[in-house]
C-alpha cells in the first residue's frame, strides 16, 4: 500500500508498507525499509522488539528522551493490548499509549505529524 499526503509532516514519513516492512522518507531526502520500526519527529531506526508481553521502557528508550504526548504503538496484523505494565509507567511520565494495529498506526502517524503533534511509534512487524 502507498500512503501519500497533500501537506508533508515535518520529519520522517512512513510512504507505504508491504511483505518486506515500512517504507519511510527520512528528513534528508533518503529512503529506508524497516520490518520494524521506531518513529520520532527527527528520526526513524530499525527496531528488534522483544514480545508485546515482554515490551517495557527499556526496549522503548529511544523514543522517551524527548518531550512526547504520547506513543503510537502498532502491534502487527492485529489490535492487541499494551502490557499493563507499560501503560503504568508510560502514564508515570505523563505520556499516553495508543495501541492499534501497525497498518493503522503507521497511517495515523502521518496525520498527528501533519498536526505537528508531539509523538513518537513503535511499529511491530505486519506480520507479528
Amino acid at each position: 500500500m502507498r500512503i501519500d499526503r497533500e501537506r508533508p509532516a515535518p520529519g520522517p514519513l512512513v510512504r507505504g508498507f508491504g511483505p518486506g516492512g515500512y517504507r519511510v522518507d527520512a528528513p534528508d531526502g533518503t529512503m529506508g525499509v524497516y520490518p520494524a520500526l521506531l518513529l520520532t519527529a527527527t528520526r526513524a531506526d530499525t527496531w528488534s522488539p522483544p514480545a508485546l508481553e515482554a515490551l517495557d521502557e527499556a526496549a522503548l528508550a529511544p523514543l522517551l528522551a524527548g518531550p512526547i504526548e504520547f506513543l503510537l504503538l502498532g502491534t502487527g496484523d492485529t489490535l492487541r493490548r499494551a502490557p499493563k505494565a507499560l501503560v503504568a509507567a508510560l502514564d508515570a511520565r505523563g505520556m499516553g499509549i495508543e495501541a492499534m494495529d501497525s497498518r493503522a498506526a503507521a497511517r495515523a502517524w502521518g496525520v498527528l505529524r501533519a498536526e505537528e503533534r508531539q509523538i513518537a511509534a513503535a511499529l511491530y512487524p505486519l506480520d507479528f
